[in-house]
């Protein structure tokens, strides 16, 4: 069974936004996160930008994990800057990596550009950048890639310029992207995930109440389906919401890994170390009456398996 909480950063206890993907040379799960600082100094929410990518990984099919280090050499520009909520995916025998990047450490939420960067690998260690997305704006970030049932892909990302709604673009092969326009427009939200489970194509976003959840038939015309990870849970570290998550599918099982801030709770001061830090949570996931449902408090049996193809996300 998996542990609550599933993994902590060692080194800033900041983990968020994790991708989990099967890392075909070293033939382990991988898990990659934003590694946020609870522990940093400064002003404002310096503590969220100048992250690095945080890595994990699980020789046991996902029920425990280790930290190993940060991704290195993603940088594009001279100084201290700022990646978040990678996407990874293995398509032809490179890793596809999509990571929000700012420049610089910034104190302030607000006033200045994000951007979505497009890396490969053939390890999930040695990193090439490819070039830096032009969507519709220059305030994009949280990606996440599925292939269309004709061929090619669809990139779907938060536009903070437009309203924070989900927006899409599509690619052939990658690497050359068209912005289509947005596709969920309902409430400002973040963090879409997009996966196939049990017949039908599900997206999740964290809208800070829980994940919202929509259903689709094709990848294009999506339809309400509740939410999930709204209540709080009574594992410990998951009495908060599910934020910014992503689902692995495997056969007829789904998990999802979020993450929670356990200390954003009544009588602790804000903006302290305990509401900063942050946790990583699985859980498993079904389809109840065509909507997709999750029972965090249930013991997690996770297994993972070792993938005998390539998946989107595997």
């Amino acid at each position: 069974m998996a542990q609550a909480p599933l993994f902590r950063d060692p080194i800033h206890d900041g983990a968020a936004d994790p991708v989990v993907v099967w890392n075909h040379q070293a033939g382990e799960w991988w898990m990659v996160y934003t590694n946020r600082r609870a522990d940093a100094p400064g002003p404002g929410v310096a503590w969220v930008h100048g992250t690095d990518l945080g890595v994990a990984t699980s020789s046991d099919g996902g029920a425990t994990w280790v930290y190993r280090r940060v991704l290195t050499g993603l940088d594009i520009e001279w100084g201290r800057n700022t990646f978040w909520a990678p996407e990874i995916l293995w398509h032809d025998g490179l890793y596809h990596m999509y990571v929000s990047y700012i420049r610089g450490v910034p104190a302030t939420w607000a006033g200045h550009p994000r951007h979505i960067l497009h890396y490969t690998s053939p390890d999930l260690v040695a990193w090439t950048f490819q070039s830096r997305l032009s969507l519709s704006s220059d305030r994009v970030i949280d990606a996440s890639v599925h292939p269309l049932p004709d061929g090619g892909f669809r990139l779907w990302y938060k536009d903070e310029a437009n309203g924070s709604h989900t927006w899409a673009a599509d690619s052939p092969d990658l690497y050359e992207w068209r912005v289509v326009g947005p596709v969920l427009t309902h409430r400002p939200h973040e963090g879409p995930n997009v996966f196939a489970f049990r017949g039908s194509y599900w997206m999740i976003v964290d809208e800070w109440r829980g994940q919202g959840v929509f259903r689709s038939d094709d990848l294009t015309h999506w339809e309400p389906a509740g939410r999930i990870l709204d209540r709080p849970g009574r594992r410990p570290d998951d009495a908060t919401v599910g934020l910014h998550a992503d689902v692995v599918v495997r056969g007829d099982r789904a998990y999802v890994f979020y993450f929670t801030h356990p200390g954003r709770v009544e009588d602790v001061e804000e903006n302290s170390y305990e509401t900063r830090r942050s946790s990583i949570q699985v859980a498993e996931l079904d389809v109840v009456d065509g909507r997709l449902v999750c029972d965090r408090d249930r013991d997690v049996d996770v297994r993972l398996g070792r993938p005998d193809v390539a998946e989107h996300g595997t």
